[in-house]
């Protein structure tokens, strides 16, 4: 993935103002903005409640003197969203357009990160940027309607699909499973559900090669190789050495009232071309996480 001499190139370009990180303390947004400073770049990061994006005033003043802006803010709670649709659809869909709206107009290139929720999983195979969306939730709608709000605004945009992150930042599925085996003892974790766990950090990377080389177009990018939910439970047990009994149990088994897609994996062949480096599979990058948030004394 990009490495510092492509980042350094980018830095040096004529007339490169900078880089606006929309969603700054958010899991992605966190890393973004951390690896962007560790490299040299020139960014300003925003998040609530200092920018609210669907305030377009804040909004204009947040990417004022910019040249890139990386769009990490979204409405993420699936659940609420069902009841909150509104919301969800404000900061995922009309935010999203404006934004496009208003790079359009000043010449600002676009990353905008979206999700595998755009499709239903009921796919075999892993998803390609080719495959048609089918959201199953009002999340996943409200996802897909801000994709292609941005797309028909005309900017220059890079669209970048992400699936099953997880960081230091916020909440996720790794942290919930440390804390319910600790609290409890006892886990029962769906098998049904299969995608790949992608760590915000190696999200990041890609981010940022696709930055580097001002990339256009719709991208899928998740870690190499799948695993169930059950899967990814039971690795991070074992590899905390962690004394908790783990069961299988179905989707079904936990009324909800978001429907989840079953089949999260990605076909990352297309973004894969493009970066620096081979994607890693899953299990490494998760176990640096675990070990990061022991020596942290996080667990």
């Amino acid at each position: 993935m990009a490495n510092d001499s492509t980042c350094s190139t980018y830095r040096a370009r004529p007339g490169n103002k900078g880089i606006v990180i929309l969603g700054g303390r958010g899991m992605l947004g966190a890393d973004l903005t951390n690896l962007c400073r560790q490299r040299g770049l020139r960014i300003k990061a925003f998040d609530l409640p200092e920018c609210d994006i669907t305030d377009e005033k804040q909004l204009r003043i947040a990417l004022a003197g910019c040249d890139t802006v990386i769009n990490c803010a979204a409405y993420t709670n699936v659940e609420k969203a069902e009841s909150e649709q509104q919301a969800a659809f404000k900061v995922n869909a009309k935010a999203a357009g404006r934004l496009g709206q208003i790079a359009k107009e000043t010449g600002i290139y676009v990353i905008h990160i979206s999700t595998d929720f755009v499709f239903d999983g009921k796919s075999d195979a892993p998803y390609k940027e080719t495959d048609k969306p089918n959201p199953i939730s009002a999340y996943g709608r409200s996802k897909l309607v801000g994709e292609q709000l941005l797309a028909s605004s005309g900017c220059r945009h890079c669209i970048v699909r992400l699936e099953w992150t997880y960081g230091l930042a916020g909440d996720n599925f790794v942290k919930k499973i440390i804390r319910s085996a600790k609290q409890t003892g006892q886990l029962k974790v769906v098998d049904d559900q299969v995608g790949s766990p992608t760590a915000t950090t190696e999200a990041a990377k890609a981010v940022l090669a696709l930055l580097d080389k001002k990339t256009e177009g719709l991208f899928h990018f998740a870690s190499a190789g799948f695993a169930s939910r059950y899967d990814t439970a039971k690795f991070i047990l074992e590899k905390l050495n962690t004394p908790a009994t783990l069961q299988r149990c179905k989707t079904g088994d936990f009324p909800a009232a978001a429907a989840r897609p079953l089949n999260s994996r990605f076909d990352c062949g297309k973004i894969a071309a493009l970066l620096n480096e081979p994607i890693e599979p899953w299990q490494k990058p998760l176990e640096n996480f675990l070990k990061e948030l022991s020596d942290k004394r996080l667990i």
